[in-house]
């Protein structure tokens, strides 16, 4: 029976004082992360740079920790598939996305998203930024951009060019360099990097705007030929290679990041003690060597910087969209 000189504020505060003894605190909750294994889901198919970088990250996390750090393809509908699936599942600390530019853009362009980027995710850290490459099979007759242009508007309509999907980065950089090139490249949407790379060295297409990291091996080996890199600064990989601000195509300037999200609602302790190994990963000078062999530049960003960078590529995005009249269902 409760004490007839107990309080009524005394006693309503009961129930709260019992539920605070019962559950953890959520930096309890944190000191034991990881308790069982986590998931990073890489929403591209085996083979791109999404998945490299993916990989990279999860093999050094299961080294530091003693739980399993498994991934996970789901590749499909321009990247979002596996956002999707992140941004639906449990917001404790196991399962994470491998997040990139693409997400950004298809925030920006598709009429209809399944879940909200800045909403239903939460940034953790920007891992590494990668250039763009505008890489051509081996057997198409040019040696640059301007001969490139040449081509594609002396056949406009018939020069292809493949992309990760609808409303990705390589996607948008096709778009935009169509805008100002004044060319018609036809783009030709694919699940991941690997599948069309593995297209454009046999002809089934002519082009791609496709990362350093995914191309590279094919570039020093001869099976594609490097015309620019997309980004405002030439890459450190390929440092022959101009941009295509240099070739002609003033301004251009579209890099891709990529980076961890986590569901809207993970404990902020969780999320800081990923960006805290993270930044500890990126420091160390393997891996530093790792990325920049190939072509990535590791960056190792706060959940507050990348979620500014995500808002204001959003808006960036949003304007280039609109005004090449670029908007996907």
């Amino acid at each position: 029976m409760t004490d007839p000189r107990m309080s009524r504020r005394q006693f309503v505060a009961l129930p709260a004082a019992a539920a605070c003894l019962m559950l953890p605190s959520v930096s309890a909750f944190a000191q034991n992360y990881p308790s069982r294994p986590i998931k990073i889901v890489v929403p591209s198919p085996p083979g791109g740079t999404t998945d490299l970088i993916g990989r990279l990250i999860a093999n050094q996390l299961q080294a530091a920790w003693t739980q399993p750090v498994l991934v996970e393809n789901k590749p499909g509908a321009g990247l979002r598939l596996g956002a999707d699936y992140v941004a639906k599942s449990a917001p404790d600390g196991y399962t994470l996305l491998m997040a990139a530019v693409h997400h950004s853009i298809a925030q920006a362009v598709y009429k209809k998203n399944s879940y909200d980027l800045q909403k239903d995710l939460v940034p953790i850290s920007i891992i590494a930024n990668v250039p763009n490459v505008l890489i051509v099979s081996a057997s198409l007759p040019v040696k640059n951009v301007q001969e490139f242009i040449a081509l594609a508007k002396s056949q406009l309509g018939k020069i292809s060019y493949g992309s990760t999907g609808y409303g990705t980065a390589h996607h948008l950089i096709g778009e935009q360099f169509n805008d100002m090139a004044g060319t018609q490249l036809l783009h030709v949407p694919y699940k991941g990097s690997a599948p069309a790379i593995t297209d454009l060295m046999g002809g089934q297409i002519h082009a791609m705007f496709d990362t350093a990291s995914s191309c590279l091996p094919y570039i020093t080996s001869g099976k594609v030929r490097a015309l620019a890199v997309t980004s405002g600064k030439r890459s450190i990989a390929l440092p022959d290679v101009p941009t295509l601000s240099e070739s002609g195509l003033t301004g251009f300037d579209i890099a891709t990041w990529f980076g961890l999200m986590a569901p809207a609602g993970t404990p902020k302790a969780i999320i800081a003690q990923l960006q805290t190994e993270i930044a500890r990963i990126l420091a160390v000078p393997e891996i530093r060597q790792q990325l920049s062999n190939a072509g990535a530049e590791p960056v190792g960003s706060t959940s507050e910087q990348m979620g500014s960078q995500i808002d204001a590529e959003i808006q960036r995005f949003s304007a280039l969209a609109k005004k090449i009249n670029l908007e996907l269902d």
